[in-house]
């Protein structure tokens, strides 16, 4: 078998012309560029934040740790608020995400059938609400006079359908499952809900994943917007709600301080943070990926093939 392969190589080295191969250089050199363009920012980020906040504010961190430090991530647990950011979070984006992906699924499923009535109509509907809105006043006011004001339900419901994700969901069932298989499934008796339970919930895993990763992160993690919006109560404040306080109370104007050195201190103070905080708000979503990683190629490009 293994040689095999190695024959294969051969001969599709022997048939790659000049210009082939000047293509895959010229190509592996741009990706490789790319990668330390996207690198870099991210290597910088994580050794300022293990950095002192001297060496942050001096300029003097490159891509390793400048006078190893552990200052900032201490400042930012030592915050009962940032667990409670956490656990909040973590709340919104997991029930969210699936409440979400189950909206958008079973929403998605009855506009891919050619044998739905009135499906054209329908999907219009939603294109049209993802290019006109009432805003953000009316949405507020539809919001409050369904008393979800200051509720974990404000951060979950009006988020219920993203119409982008919608149309890659019917493209996905369009092109994955085949009209044959659901009339197979017909005359062996199956009726909608078991077929829909049954065949396309178990055939629609990579869409998931992608839709999973999507919502999670754009919808739901990164947020912080809605949030300052909706509730009041600290208690319920999300991780980056939570993260842009520190950062608020880490500020203070240079008018109020006569000693240099505290005003020098609490200016690389709020530096360090800066970085502290991208670590800590973007952890959980690196732990995350690794896992979806295997759907989310497959699924995203059948979604978005048409």
């Amino acid at each position: 078998m293994a040689s095999l392969t190695s024959y294969e190589s051969n001969i599709n080295k022997v048939n790659e012309s000049p210009v082939d191969r000047i293509f895959m250089l010229s190509n592996t050199a741009f990706l490789v560029v790319i990668t330390i363009i996207v690198l870099l920012p991210l290597v910088f980020i994580v050794s300022a934040s293990f950095s002192s906040a001297e060496a942050v504010i001096a300029g003097r961190v490159t891509l390793w740790p400048v006078d190893f430090s552990l200052l900032g991530y201490e400042t930012i647990f030592e915050h009962k608020k940032v667990w409670d950011g956490f656990a909040n979070s973590l709340f919104y984006t997991f029930f969210g995400t699936i409440f979400n992906v189950v909206m958008t699924i079973i929403a998605a499923y009855p506009l891919s059938r050619q044998d739905l009535i009135g499906r054209r109509i329908i999907t219009i509907a939603f294109i049209f609400t993802m290019l006109f809105n009432g805003g953000l006043i009316p949405t507020y006011m539809v919001v409050r006079d369904l008393g979800l004001l200051n509720t974990r339900a404000a951060m979950i419901l009006p988020t219920g359908i993203g119409v982008f994700n919608l149309l890659i969901t019917i493209t996905f069932f369009r092109t994955t499952i085949p009209p044959e298989l659901i009339e197979a499934a017909r005359i062996d008796g199956a009726s909608d809900f078991r077929i829909f339970g049954s065949i396309v919930v178990p055939l629609a895993r990579p869409i998931i994943a992608v839709l999973a990763l999507f919502y999670a992160v754009n919808t739901h993690w990164n947020t912080y917007f809605q949030a300052l919006i909706y509730l009041k109560d600290q208690e319920l404040f999300p991780l980056q709600l939570v993260l842009r306080e520190i950062l608020i109370e880490n500020s203070i104007d240079a008018s109020m301080l006569v000693d240099v050195e505290d005003l020098l201190a609490r200016e690389g103070l709020r530096e360090l943070l800066k970085y502290s905080l991208i670590v800590v708000a973007s952890l959980p979503v690196m732990f995350i990926y690794p896992f979806v990683q295997r759907h989310f190629v497959k699924g995203i490009m059948i979604g978005s093939v048409k």
